[in-house]
């Protein structure tokens, strides 16, 4: 049931003889987790070959389904209906109804490629055993499919070409050196590769088939990333950063290889696409931690007009194969995103879903704001601020510092009904983009390198001071939580600096580097020269510092109470991260507890276990940051 929280809205209080008075009162609602985790989640929008339907991923049913949906509005239908695997759709067949989607055993992420039949047979296209295989697109004629697949060498991922009548396939690229495959121009006469040189540089080349020579792109260290061919495969797009601190799009000419600026933000320009008839190109910028997406007409580069959401945002846009219709997210980080369709004849649209739980109200929800503040250093980090509506100068709130995954990750300003539920609950969030993070310019990105849990952490303990100076906070209350690379932060806290936070929440985060790094997935091999570079190298001498940075070998420093929560079958981070830390703390005789989930990986995706996830760090903080509970000395 709902229950109401009054939250108390001051405003400038007049000096007279009469007493003070609080003059004004909004009420919130109070919601439960399974009211938080029931709103729906939804993604993808694949049109069929005759715009009459749509395919979507949902979390309706508890895990991720696929299911169809009239393109115009109406009822969600079954695909597929599992109750263990997550399958998550990737798009109708060009010609048919046939489906294409994805899966992988309980988050272990060795994704196969599935296909649902017109009969309703559900086929595994990629059936080899222990390999991982993702799907890179249509050829232009239709009668086939690209993929990716590290069935030869566990190491590298070569290229495809399916036949989509009877699905035999051939291989078109082997991936001998860990240049990954970006784009294949309609024609397959041009391959666009990169090869990671760390973290955040890469080179690109452009491999031609018919001449079988392959030319380097980019002539300085930058961070590259293909775009796209033209139709008429005569030029190819690219963003780079090459003396910029921000990504902007290029363009090369095939065949005199003379380069020229498209476009340049003052963000990253994260994607520059074509749409499938290459009458569109949209354009992704990284803009504060936000999407800001551009429809422009390809030949001009002149933006399209879209419709107006007011204070909502567009967040994701796809098109159908004929260009006639658009699908759109809309969203924000106090509304989750709903689909949907436009159609660029008539101007018409309509909204495909409604995600949000009836029984909560959209103005109970808290936007998020951005703010910055200096770090110990002067160095200026940005930040994502939840204040919940019921805290007042008179009410102050705890708050938790939250630290994303990575390292090199960012904090966004999207939908969590994870979030709101904690903000719901009286907690303020600040989302802390510490240096390390990307989207804020290559300077900033590169300023944690080889010095985790040093610098970075140091950011995140001046977010907790910026925190306890905000009138609403109460200063006494700040805690620390993070997953992945941020569990790893929660730890060097709790160890590295024991007497800044108040408690710990670690959501499988890596405690011991020597250990993670080491056991690398295979099929990461690409990128794990440049993750050593960031992190250091195991097997030298990096490891001496490795060791020091470990949580784990520290943990007689922990006193404040923690929380580790953890997927069995997760590959980045494994399971024996959390049970070793969880002992090593247990031996100090401080308050720890730990959740374990036999059937997720990287993170929790089944809607039961995020209840049960986020319902137990909740109550978790009430009983020892809200309510203060006194450990013994």
């Amino acid at each position: 049931m709902k229950s109401k929280i009054l939250g108390i809205a001051f405003v400038l209080i007049l000096f007279s003889c009469k007493k003070e008075e609080k003059v004004s009162s909004v009420e919130v609602g109070s919601y439960s987790i399974e009211q938080f985790m029931d709103n729906e989640s939804v993604s993808g929008g694949s049109f069929s070959s005759d715009n009459s339907k749509m395919l979507v991923s949902s979390n309706r049913t508890g895990i991720f389904n696929a299911y169809t949906l009239p393109a115009q509005g109406g009822e969600l239908t079954p695909v597929t209906a599992s109750d263990s695997t997550s399958y998550f759709s990737i798009s109708f067949f060009p010609k048919d109804d046939r489906i294409l989607m994805s899966a992988d055993g309980n988050g272990d992420e060795i994704n196969h490629l599935y296909v649902k039949e017109l009969n309703g047979e559900i086929k595994d296209i990629t059936p080899d055993e222990g390999a991982k295989a993702g799907f890179y697109g249509w050829s232009k004629d239709k009668t086939a499919m690209y993929y990716g697949s590290n069935k030869r060498d566990p190491r590298f991922f070569d290229v495809y070409k399916l036949s989509i009548e009877d699905y035999t396939s051939e291989m078109i690229y082997q991936n001998n050196t860990g240049m990954e495959l970006s784009d294949i121009s309609d024609d397959e006469n041009y391959f666009a590769l990169v090869q990671t040189i760390n973290t955040n540089d890469s080179d690109l080349y452009i491999f031609n088939v018919k001449t079988n020579e392959t030319i380097k792109v980019n002539e300085n260290l930058s961070r590259n990333s293909a775009q796209d061919f033209t139709s008429d495969n005569s030029k190819f797009y690219y963003t780079t950063d090459d003396g910029s601190e921000f990504t902007y799009l290029m363009s090369m000419d095939l065949n005199t290889n003379e380069k020229t600026k498209v476009l340049e933000k003052d963000w990253d320009i994260s994607s520059a696409r074509f749409s499938p008839n290459y009458t569109y190109m949209t354009i992704f910028v990284n803009e504060d931690a936000k999407n800001a997406i551009e429809v422009l007409d390809a030949k001009t580069m002149q933006p399209v007009e879209l419709p107006d959401f007011e204070n909502k945002s567009i967040t994701s846009v796809g098109f159908s194969m004929d260009e006639k219709w658009m699908r759109m997210y809309i969203g924000g980080s106090h509304t989750p995103s709903n689909l949907y369709s436009y159609s660029l004849e008539d101007k018409t649209i309509h909204q495909l879903t409604d995600v949000l739980n009836k029984e909560i109200k959209a103005e109970d929800l808290v936007e998020a704001k951005v703010i910055r503040y200096p770090s110990f250093d002067g160095v200026e980090i940005p930040a994502i601020y939840y204040l919940p509506k019921q805290a007042s100068v008179e009410d102050k709130v705890p708050a938790m510092v939250w630290v994303h995954g990575g390292p090199g990750g960012q904090s966004r300003q999207g939908f969590s009904s994870f979030i709101q539920y904690m903000v719901n609950n009286g907690y303020a969030i600040l989302a802390v983009n510490n240096r390390g993070s990307s989207g804020y310019g290559k300077t900033f990105f590169q300023m944690d390198d080889q010095n985790h849990g040093d610098k970075d952490l140091k950011d995140c303990i001046e977010g907790k001071n910026w925190l306890a100076k905000q009138p609403e906070i109460d200063p006494e209350k700040i805690g620390i939580i993070g997953g992945s690379y941020g569990g790893f932060m929660t730890m060097a806290a709790l160890t590295n600096a024991p007497e800044e936070f108040d408690v710990g929440v670690n959501l499988f985060g890596v405690t011991n580097w020597l250990r993670t790094l080491k056991s690398i997935p295979p099929y990461w091999e690409a990128f794990r020269e440049a993750l050593y570079k960031e992190m250091g190298d195991p097997f030298t001498q990096d490891s001496i510092r490795l060791r020091q940075i470990s949580p784990l070998f520290h943990t007689e420093k922990v006193t404040k109470p923690l929380i580790v929560l953890q997927g069995s079958q997760d590959p980045r981070v494994l399971q024996v991260e959390s049970d070793e830390i969880v002992e090593g703390v247990k031996a100090n005789g401080v308050p720890v507890e730990y959740v374990l989930f036999e059937d997720e990986g990287h993170g929790f995706v089944k809607k039961k276990n995020q209840i049960e996830a986020y319902s137990s760090i909740v109550d978790f903080l009430d009983k020892y940051l809200k309510e203060e509970v006194k450990l013994k000395p």
